[in-house]
């Protein structure tokens, strides 16, 4: 009968911990993504099997200067190396949480002494034991140890595993977080070196502007010696003349502050920038292919870290609801103990171990457990938003770019007609002026004209080149 009862009472306590675990709060299922990608672009009448993304960037670019640069700001990139640091916390959470469902076996020593009241149950002991006779206070009794301890939670519902699992992906995902942070930093550089050519022609068109002007204002001069103009037109060519020196202190800022901005990104402070010796219309990129929209998943970093965060959540949302089951823990520990340390090593005598397991489900904790389960069933609804999000927005950043790019370049055509007639004019007018056959605001407002489209061209050239860039970012190319 009293065999009965010890099997019994156990398999009770089971069954109530077991029931307890049992009332898991119920969720509504997993969030999954709803999002259709289209099988083309907008843009795009049929689909291209090639894809600029599969390109590297070292080949993407043709300028070796540009290349050096990306190559420099890999390396010191303050930003970019903060990142990295991060990414590599994340690497020792996953070591961390890999430990945890394995035994934990640690070794220690101790040492202290002992002393009983006379009236406590251990001094009733002593003196019935006659361990110090004629004394009625027993001394102080000193005790040694040294030993191994373990203790273990086994993990019979893989809730530790799910949990470095879900530390793995967040890993995982951190690293194409810094894959991604790669590709907007190729790309920054790009637009600030395109940006910096740019400004280097505006100079160098307003440079030979201003000779053109010195001429046109040297011939006005004579013309007024010999009376064929009146002061007003020498003093209108004159200002026209100041102003346009003007403009070449505004550029030379512009250029100073893009400079410094892409001296912060490359994170080296150099003296100054080098630039191609190619001007901004021999810059030109290789077409950019998009291939078809499902490349984006495969290509972007950005999504496959989001992929990365719907099953680090989703394994957070298993570990959360194991919490509720039952956990099994083993505790062990052997060593030898002793009241004298010249009997401590005396074995077998000073040996001693212990072995204990227990069953615990929580109780009293249940509506942190319950809260905790809630907030991971949220962070997974999240992280697939969070992934539709980031599909949506690279295919809509494709559609642009690609917009972009077909009407830059059809207004770049127009421009480039627009400088060439009004760069003939400008040579037409001044011939006519010196035969009094045109008037002096005449060609003063063509050299306006010729000097304001030859900036436009200039702009719309870099918005080209700044336009092919983002696509290729936009790709997902740059970080292979």
């Amino acid at each position: 009968m009293s065999t009965v009862n010890n099997l019994i009472k156990p398999t009770l306590w089971i069954s109530v911990l077991l029931l307890l675990s049992s009332c898991v709060p119920e969720l509504a299922n997993p969030k999954e993504s709803a999002i259709e990608l289209p099988d083309t672009y907008s843009q795009i009448s049929f689909p291209d099997s090639l894809n600029a993304a599969n390109i590297e960037w070292q080949q993407f670019f043709n300028d070796s200067i540009l290349i050096s640069l990306i190559d420099t700001a890999l390396e010191y990139n303050q930003e970019y190396n903060l990142f990295t640091q991060r990414v590599r916390m994340r690497g020792n959470e996953v070591l961390s949480r890999s430990g945890e469902y394995l035994p934990h076996l640690n070794i220690g020593a101790d040492a202290g002494v002992t002393r009983s009241g006379e009236y406590s149950l251990d001094g009733a002991a002593e003196r019935q034991l006659q361990i110090n006779p004629g004394n009625p206070n027993s001394d102080p009794v000193p005790n040694l140890g040294l030993g191994l301890m373990s203790n273990w939670e086994i993990d019979i519902w893989n809730k530790l595993h799910d949990a470095k699992d879900a530390a793995v992906a967040n890993f995982m995902g951190s690293e194409q977080g810094q894959i991604f942070m790669k590709t907007q930093l190729i790309s920054e550089i790009a637009t600030k070196y395109y940006e910096l050519l740019a400004l280097d022609s505006q100079l160098e068109i307003l440079h030979r502007n201003i000779r053109i002007q010195s001429d046109a204002l040297a011939t006005v001069r004579l013309q007024k010696e010999s009376a064929r103009v009146t002061e007003l037109a020498v003093r209108k060519f004159e200002a026209e003349v100041f102003h346009t020196r003007s403009l070449e202190f505004l550029i030379q800022q512009e250029i100073t502050a893009t400079e410094n901005e892409l001296k912060l990104l490359i994170g080296v402070p150099l003296d100054s920038i080098p630039r191609s010796a190619l001007d901004l219309e021999s810059c030109v990129l290789d077409p950019v292919y998009v291939g078809v929209p499902i490349d984006l998943i495969a290509n972007r970093a950005d999504i496959r870290e989001a992929e990365y965060r719907i099953l680090a959540a989703n394994l957070s949302v298993s570990a959360a609801r194991k919490s509720f089951y039952p956990s099994v823990d083993i505790g062990a520990g052997a060593g030898v103990q002793s009241a004298s340390g010249s009997l401590l090593f005396s074995t077998p005598s000073s040996m001693m171990y212990n072995l204990l397991g227990g069953v615990s489900a929580p109780l009293l904790n249940r509506r942190a457990l319950t809260a905790e389960i809630y907030n991971a069933d949220a962070e997974q609804r999240i992280a697939v938003l969070e992934y539709d999000q980031a599909v949506l927005r690279a295919f809509t950043e494709v559609n642009t770019q690609l917009s972009g790019i077909q009407n830059i370049s059809a207004s770049l055509d127009l421009q480039s007609q627009e400088v060439a007639a009004l760069t003939s004019s400008v040579e037409i007018s001044t011939n006519l002026f010196k035969s009094a056959r045109a008037d002096y605001m005449e060609v003063l407002l063509t050299q306006r004209d010729a000097l304001r489209s030859k900036f436009e061209w200039v702009d719309t050239k870099r918005d080209q080149l700044i336009a092919c860039v983002n696509l290729y970012r936009s790709l997902g190319g740059g970080w292979k």
